[in-house]
């Protein structure tokens, strides 16, 4: 099981506050945006060489887990 805190960073300070990839300033939509377009997993890793294959696979995989979850309702009320 993936801890969200040991793949995701949000701090106010780096790039006011939007989800981005521990240890970088590449935020986590980034990632989806690519793969909506089809880009695929490895040329996301060549744009943004500092994010990890295991970091994009644990985001990735989080977001399943979340998505796929039988309380997505309060999930997605307690984010929006």
């Amino acid at each position: 099981m993936y801890r969200v805190k040991d793949y995701i960073n949000i701090d106010k300070e780096i790039l006011s506050g939007n989800p981005v990839f521990k240890g970088t300033r590449v935020p986590i939509q980034t990632l989806f945006d690519h793969l909506e377009k089809g880009i695929t997993l490895d040329e996301f890793l060549d744009d943004f060489p500092t994010v990890k294959k295991d970091q994009a696979i644990a985001v990735i995989e989080i977001a399943s887990k979340i998505l796929t979850s039988k309380n997505i309702e309060q999930i997605y009320e307690t984010a929006a």
